[in-house]
């Protein structure tokens, strides 16, 4: 293996670690084993678990990392030309490590821990990051007792112990392929990043895995985009036999199939020669035709049916399946996950293998017995294989913890709502896993009839017995009652072939194909892990990133992609295609394997993707110049009524739509499918109310009053599109008509904010209007005022006197909320929508989380408030 830069590890055996150690053996005053893993919560069970023998703590995640900002780079590096990089690529990749700022109280603790401590155990997570956190602790702390790596995949009494009695070596491969994942992916957003500055809007970013999801998204808007609707006409029947009836839908008309929605293509065609496509007008005329004819029972196909179990879950498996039947964001899942994890629940939750242990398989069978009955028990465990790209074998699946499933009704009584539900979908889970197949019968019956007009027809329909539920006993993959699940049946009569029905009714049903649907977190998930970009541990950060740097937001559950995320996409499709390359970022993911498993030198592999031919570093410096700004950021809507070409485009203050010399404003929140040549047109063609008032006498300028995307406003000058500096403007008051607006009105609003005087300090108190309401402001101290009436008619006594008074929270009263939902499934408390000083969130008194893109304070529900209180704790 070629490293990088580290000096010799001063890594070693814990050759005076006695195994037969018990709780209580160590004087008070002896030194204690000091064990460091990532989380307080984890420290706080494990402490629980090997008593006051040991010492636990945390270091809360990452203690260091590659500078963040300018500020954080090293005083002796700053004049090199890599500096910025925070990587030094011209002498083997060698990263500059910098403690984070606000780590150096923690580390100055465990410092302070370490030198009372007989050894030193580092117990982060088990995976890549673990890893690297476990190296650079032994990096910063420099610890001269013994040092051990304890790694575990359950929080449970039995896996501590285990861990302690077993410590090994810090794994340097592993170590190598998070540090390279870590210098690849700065190498790459900190050089493409600039150029989409450059090219399309200041502070975007760029990342290996985040560009390639917000592809994806943006290439399933393009197919909306493009899509044409088909038109087809199917006829649905009621027949009875005796007392009994049944519904069946056409299925062939003079021996040719009926047409349905999988024969048309996305341009609107049919694909398929050998079918007959019904309209309105056929679809009534072979249903007249059919009423009052003579029908029996051409066939009646009876199979049996089997269903095997799911898999258990992996880290994407479960994202998926808590989306879908949860409703959960990725964030909101593994956030819950890491806390059943920490507190002893569940294995951990990061692996991408389906794999079980023999304990877990025991257990398994164990809670079978006891919850549903021994019949449920197959003679022989299921054995899963991943399916996932790259998938690590040796990892166990996810799965409740301990060698005995505790059973979701006691885990509820210990845990909050999410964590409680999220359990007891990964109990049933796993206990299913492990159950016998469902068995039944499935049978297909086809009914025969002739129309009046001499045309041969048949009718078909399905039914499904269980005889068996197995499986489904524990675990229905149904999110909500009406899906159609795994344990539906559906009974048909007793019918046999040659039987005599009778046709009750007949209706003709018309359809509309529809475009592919939107991605959602979970099939984004799953799509991302069927081309192996991505792993575990990076699913639910790259769903918070795409959505919290504005590239996608969201509409219900949808994934929609801004239209920066089109403009950034054109740009990498057309000038750094590589770097969006599915194939090319799977290659990466393999790779990174490979120097995980100690068959692949990080430093060449990294020279080839930097320095290579067509390495990043040529790319980015030979093609920036070619790109031409205005190109990318256009987006063709259509031509309108006569020919004229109408774009979109993302401008420096919001997209907009232009026609030729026209252009409107365009709300952010529209989706691109949504915004039609029709559309854009009334965005253009709306009357702008836009007037010149006057012209001002110090400057020159003329003044205007303007309708904009966020209400009617005042400004001085024109806008140039192509400076950077943008007109002074100021919004009307609420009891402003833009209409009657005047001249020396105007002037008013711009000559805000409006000088009062002088404080007895001779500080200047200024009046004026923010984005927040009427304020007063004196150096640092802001006051709320009541009106805006105030604004022009105040006085400075008056000013002064609302000084006098002392000040409120924030320099405001509290407003009243918007709305109040239920409970917080996870802290139990009330829920309240509010508008606050950024803008309207929602909060349960204790965390606050603002509303995002797409979210509406009229339309917002009351389990999208629990998600975003979810996502924010996650980030916390």
């Amino acid at each position: 293996m070629v490293r990088l830069h580290r000096p010799k590890l001063r890594h070693r055996k814990t050759a005076n670690f006695d195994k037969s150690q018990k709780s209580g053996n160590i004087p008070s005053d002896m030194p204690k084993p000091l064990i460091i893993v990532e989380s307080p919560a984890k420290a706080r069970t494990i402490s629980g678990i090997l008593g006051k023998d040991y010492l636990v703590t945390s270091s809360v995640g990452h203690i260091r990392d590659l500078p963040g900002k300018a500020a954080e780079i090293p005083q002796g590096i700053r004049k090199e030309k890599w500096a910025r990089l925070g990587v030094n690529v011209d002498k083997g990749f060698k990263p500059v490590y910098v403690v984070n700022a606000n780590k150096k109280k923690t580390v100055k603790e465990l410092k302070t821990l370490m030198k009372d401590a007989s050894e030193l155990f580092l117990a982060t997570d088990e995976d890549r990051e673990g890893e690297a956190i476990a190296w650079h602790l032994l990096e910063v702390l420099k610890p001269k007792i013994p040092v051990s790596r304890m790694v575990f995949h359950e929080v449970t009494p039995g896996a501590i112990q285990e861990a302690v009695n077993n410590p090994r070596d810090i794994d340097q491969q592993l170590v190598d392929a998070q540090e390279a994942r870590r210098i690849l992916d700065r190498l790459y957003g900190y050089e493409v990043s600039p150029v989409l500055w450059k090219k399309i809007k200041p502070r975007l970013s760029a990342g290996r895995v985040q560009s390639v999801a917000v592809r994806i998204i943006v290439q399933r808007e393009r197919e909306r985009l493009a899509f044409v609707s088909g038109s087809y006409w199917d006829l649905t029947a009621t027949f009875t036999k005796g007392d009994e009836a049944f519904t069946s839908a056409l299925a062939t008309v003079e021996g040719k199939r009926v047409a349905s929605g999988r024969d048309f293509n996305s341009d609107g065609t049919v694909n398929k020669d050998a079918v007959v496509v019904l309209d309105s007008d056929s679809s009534f005329e072979l249903a007249k035709a059919l009423e009052g004819q003579e029908y029996s029972v051409e066939s009646v196909d009876r199979r049996p049916y089997s269903r095997k179990p799911y898999a258990p879950f992996r880290t994407s498996t479960l994202q998926q399946e808590a989306g879908r039947k949860l409703r959960f964001s990725s964030s909101r899942t593994m956030s819950a996950a890491q806390r059943l994890y920490e507190n002893g629940y569940i294995t951990y939750m990061r692996t991408d293998s389906t794999n079980l242990s023999e304990t877990a398989v025991n257990a398994a069978r164990d809670a079978i017995t006891t919850e549903y009955g021994p019949e449920y028990v197959p003679d022989n465990p299921r054995v899963y294989a991943s399916k996932a790209k790259g998938a690590q074998e040796a990892h166990e699946a996810i799965r409740p913890a301990g060698d005995a499933f505790k059973h979701p009704d006691e885990v509820s009584d210990n845990v909050q709502g999410d964590e409680a539900r999220l359990y007891d979908l990964i109990w049933r889970r796993t206990v299913a896993c492990q159950m016998k197949d469902a068995r039944g019968e499935s049978v297909k019956v086809t009914v025969a009839g002739r129309s009046s007009d001499d045309r041969d027809v048949t009718f078909t329909t399905s039914g499904r017995m269980i005889h068996f539920s197995g499986f489904l006993k524990a675990y229905v993959r149904a999110a909500k009652a009406g899906e159609d699940a795994d344990d539906q049946e559906s009974h048909l009569p007793a019918v046999d072939e040659g039987d005599v029905v009778v046709l009750a009714g007949i209706e003709p049903v018309g359809h509309d194909t529809k475009p592919p649907a939107r991605y959602n977190e979970a099939s984004l998930v799953q799509r991302l892990e069927e081309l192996g970009v991505g792993r575990p541990s990076t699913y639910a950060s790259i769903m918070s990133t795409i959505q919290n740097r504005g590239y996608v937001w969201k509409k219900a559950n949808a994934l929609v992609p801004s239209f920066t995320a089109f403009a950034t996409t054109r740009l990498l499709e057309d000038h750094f295609p590589v770097l969006v390359d599915y194939e090319f970022t799977a290659k990466m993911e393999g790779d990174l394997d490979e120097i995980a498993d100690g068959n692949l030198d990080t430093v060449p592999w990294l020279t080839e993707f930097y320095f290579g031919d067509d390495g990043l570093k040529e790319k980015v410096e030979s093609r920036l110049e070619e790109i031409d700004p205005r190109e990318i950021n256009s987006i063709p809507i259509g031509d309108d009524e006569d020919g004229n070409p109408i774009v979109a485009r993302v401008g420096r203050y919001g997209p907009y739509v232009q026609r030729g010399e026209d252009r409107a404003s365009v709300p952010d929140d529209i989706p691109m499918d949504e915004l039609t040549v029709e559309k854009a047109v009334q965005f253009i063609e709306a009357p702008a109310d836009d007037r010149e008032l006057g012209v001002d006498p110090d400057s020159g300028l003329s003044v205007y009053v303007k309708n904009g995307r966020f209400g009617p406003y005042v400004q001085l000058g024109e806008l140039d599109v192509d400076s950077k500096d943008k007109p002074k403007r100021a919004s009307l008051l609420k009891d402003m008509d833009h209409k009657a607006l005047d001249f020396e009105t105007a002037q008013k609003l711009l000559g805000l904010p409006r000088l009062l005087g002088e404080n007895a300090d001779g500080v200047e108190i200024h009046v004026n209007n923010g984005r927040y309401g009427p304020y007063l402001s004196s150096f640092k101290d802001n006051r709320t005022l009541e009106s805006e009436d105030q604004i022009f008619s105040i006085t400075l006594k008056e000013a002064l006197a609302i000084y006098a008074e002392p000040k409120r929270r924030g320099g405001r009263r509290a407003p009243g909320p918007l709305k109040t939902f239920a409970e917080d499934p996870n802290s139990k408390k009330a829920v309240t929508l509010r508008d606050g000083r950024f803008g309207p969130y929602v909060s349960d008194g204790t965390t606050n989380a603002s509303l995002r893109q797409g979210d509406n304070v009229e339309t917002i529900t009351e389990e999208r408030a629990f998600e975003l209180l979810a996502e924010r704790r996650a980030s916390m």
